[in-house]
């Protein structure tokens, strides 16, 4: 092993199984061996047969494609308001200076403080879940972009007014094509930061989704159904993940030059 030196995709893939396989060992270890309650940790061999319970008797597909639903409206709704102006922000300093301290105002602000005003605002329905999702990812977003596109190398935008390039040039050939590989990275960082706010508007008034299913296990104490719920979860984000990193090599092929 040495400092930055690059592994090789089968040793990376090994050692990527390799945890997982170290963490359900531990996790099987202390809940066989009766060190920890069932009460308070579920087995892994429990918390598969509550999963086959909550896909052939529950519905929890629907469950599922709701939370899934959701994360991705949200989301993209905030993308597609946060993603434009952050590169505004980014490219004209008399933009950021007008929104910037606005900004940096509401991005530290909770997105679960909003929710009992947002569930007087648009009921407990999917609007109310979508607004949280909304709310807790365009401010950030808005900054890692604006931040991404004002670290655009000087020299390129030189040389572009060099070759004549007007100010409108300079976004659409130099600015957005430098900054787009990062700013994909910075979604998909902002994608996983979306389902902790979806599972948590999902606990408060929801009739269905992953966070309604884990509110109701814990009402019946449960816990391999929570941690069923929560491995999912964990799943459908590392899917994303390799979906996002997928999309940015095939989409930006300049950036890995």
């Amino acid at each position: 092993m040495e400092p930055l030196k690059p592994v090789s995709a089968g040793a990376r893939v090994s050692l990527g199984i390799g945890f997982f396989a170290v963490f359900i060992g531990f996790w099987g270890l202390v809940t066989y061996s009766g060190l920890v309650p069932p009460l308070f940790l579920a087995s892994p061999g429990q918390a598969l047969a509550s999963g086959w319970a909550l896909f052939t008797e529950y519905g929890f597909v629907h469950d599922i494609g709701m939370t899934v639903w959701r994360v991705l409206g949200g989301f993209l709704l905030a993308a597609v308001v946060a993603v434009p102006l952050g590169l505004m922000m980014g490219s004209y300093k008399s933009v950021e200076a007008f929104f910037e301290p606005f900004i940096s105002f509401a991005r530290y602000l909770p997105a679960s403080a909003f929710i009992p005003l947002l569930i007087l605002w648009a009921g407990v329905g999917e609007a109310q879940k979508l607004s949280v999702i909304f709310l807790g990812s365009v401010f950030q977003i808005v900054i890692m972009v604006a931040v991404i596109a004002g670290a655009t190398r000087v020299d390129l935008v030189e040389a572009a007014y060099t070759l004549g390039a007007r100010s409108s040039g300079i976004l659409r050939r130099v600015i957005i094509p430098s900054a787009a590989p990062q700013v994909m990275e910075a979604l998909r960082l902002v994608l996983g930061w979306a389902w902790t706010y979806v599972i948590v508007a999902e606990l408060i008034g929801a009739e269905s989704g992953i966070g309604h299913m884990i509110m109701d296990s814990q009402r019946l104490l449960d816990t391999g159904q929570m941690i069923f719920g929560i491995v999912i979860i964990g799943l459908i984000g590392l899917i994303t993940d390799f979906l996002f990193k997928a999309l940015n090599r095939r989409l930006f092929r300049w950036a890995s030059l």
